[in-house]
């Protein structure tokens, strides 16, 4: 058969069959080549070999997404036909693996301020890095100026080859992946240094408080960083979110500040328009509260241009999955995996009691508006980083961004969240009941002493 001439009937008659429900696909099954995506392989192959076949099933692999839900209902009702232009082809989260086109050559080594504790690991990782993995060293300009590493002169030839930046620094072309030593806001500091574009994988280890994100243990740095350098090991995608603040209600209708073809890999930015005052991308959460006001904020909410409902409270918590367990979860919020595409919005002390923390999906496009006849201004805090004050007649624009965080898992996506879970929130940590000794025990609603 020749593979070029007839693949788009192939193709077309494949997913017409997976469409009717008549056969479904597994892509742990098959691997990808070198040049496509998981789903590009598992479409190519899968649908070519089970196409001739009637009805030939072939058997699907655990899977995070539930199973394709079925296009018919009843005799006579069925799904529209989607054309394949508006087709998203999502990959199943299970089957995302880390692998590097070429080896990395550089790496930014973030570790927590403020801490002597760090210093020692620090040194030993950079040390390993630059001497045994021959790896280009990047550290934050003020790192080399600490007393601990300028005073130790067994460091100073290592000292003496890192490359340093200063926040507000364009970096995004000089890393190759990330090291972070210390709690969960090394991990949201990273993600705030790469505004612009992608964000190079991220392995983080925890030595800081709390460490929800930081799955990694120390003890055995160079074997998960070797690991991590050979490829396939899992990752977990967190989404982040885009938030524009503009100066009246005039927004433009491009997404993203990106045309559509960026989504493919081509990206051509469009000029910032003249009424945008701040744009940022979080990890975390966007929040929007009264600021040092002692009255209510009154904020009025949009999705999709539909006005949904007014704010009173204190506030307002736009979160990605992996903000769920941060601010909104304090706030009452529930805790969304971070491989569930959503976005969760919470009130903070909102002045109703009906008023509950809901999911949305993520593709939607939310406003945030503080109407003209409120009493006082709101402010805008991301990931608790520049806090901006939005006056009256000012709009927040919050949209899921195309460039998620791609953090290297210790064992997979679900195990590591709810070891988190587990280790750092005690989640549903209680002691558990007794059960009942045979001295007491019950013979049909009576103890064995009263039914003798």
């Amino acid at each position: 058969m020749d593979e070029s001439g007839d693949f788009s009937r192939i193709y077309e008659r494949g997913m017409s069959l997976v469409e009717e429900g008549n056969v479904s696909l597994d892509c742990d099954d098959f691997r990808p080549s070198s040049l496509e995506s998981n789903t590009d392989c598992c479409r190519r192959r899968s649908v070519g070999q089970m196409m001739l076949g009637p009805r030939r099933v072939i058997r699907r692999g655990r899977s995070i997404y539930a199973p394709t839900p079925s296009t018919t209902f009843g005799p006579k009702a069925c799904l529209k036909k989607v054309p394949a232009s508006q087709i998203m082809h999502v990959t199943d989260p299970s089957s995302q693996l880390l692998t590097w086109k070429v080896n990395a050559l550089s790496v930014l080594v973030i570790k927590k301020i403020y801490d002597e504790s760090v210093i020692e690991p620090f040194k030993a990782l950079v040390t390993f890095l630059s001497k045994e993995k021959n790896l280009v060293i990047f550290v934050e300009a003020g790192v080399q100026k600490e007393e601990s590493i300028l005073n130790d002169d067994h460091f100073t030839s290592i000292r003496n080859k890192m490359k340093t930046f200063k926040e507000g620094d364009d970096i995004t072309d000089k890393i190759d992946f990330i090291v972070c030593l210390g709690g969960d806001g090394t991990l949201l500091y990273a993600s705030s240094l790469f505004q612009e574009g992608s964000v190079p994988p991220v392995m983080a280890f925890s030595l800081g408080s709390l460490g929800f994100l930081t799955p990694f243990e120390f003890d055995n740095y160079q074997d998960s960083i070797n690991a991590v350098l050979k490829g396939n090991s899992s990752v977990t995608l967190r989404s982040r979110l885009n938030s524009h603040i503009y100066t009246d209600d005039n927004i433009p209708n491009n997404n993203h500040n990106y045309d559509h073809d960026s989504i493919f890999g081509t990206e051509h930015k469009l000029p910032d328009p003249p009424n945008l005052k701040v744009k940022f991308q979080v990890l975390n959460e966007v929040v929007i509260d009264r600021g040092p006001s002692p009255y209510l904020s009154n904020l009025d909410l949009y999705l999709d241009n539909r006005h949904i409902t007014t704010v009173q409270g204190d506030g307002l918590i736009i979160s990605t999955p992996t903000g769920s367990t941060a601010y909104a979860a304090a706030a009452g919020a529930s805790m969304i995996h971070p491989n569930v595409p959503a976005i969760m919005i919470t009130p903070i002390c909102p002045h109703s009691l009906s008023f509950r923390p809901i999911i949305i999906p993520a593709g939607v496009e939310l406003k945030i508006m503080v109407p003209p006849d409120a009493r006082h201004t709101a402010w805008v805090s991301h990931d608790g980083r520049s806090r901006q004050e939005i006056h009256k007649g000012w709009a927040v624009r919050i949209t899921t961004s195309i460039y998620p965080v791609a953090c290297v898992c210790r064992r997979d996506q679900i195990s590591d969240w709810f070891d988190s879970l587990a280790e750092c929130l005690h989640w549903n940590v209680r002691q558990r009941q007794k059960g009942f000794t045979k001295t007491c025990a019950i013979n049909n609603g009576k103890s064995e002493s009263e039914s003798d």
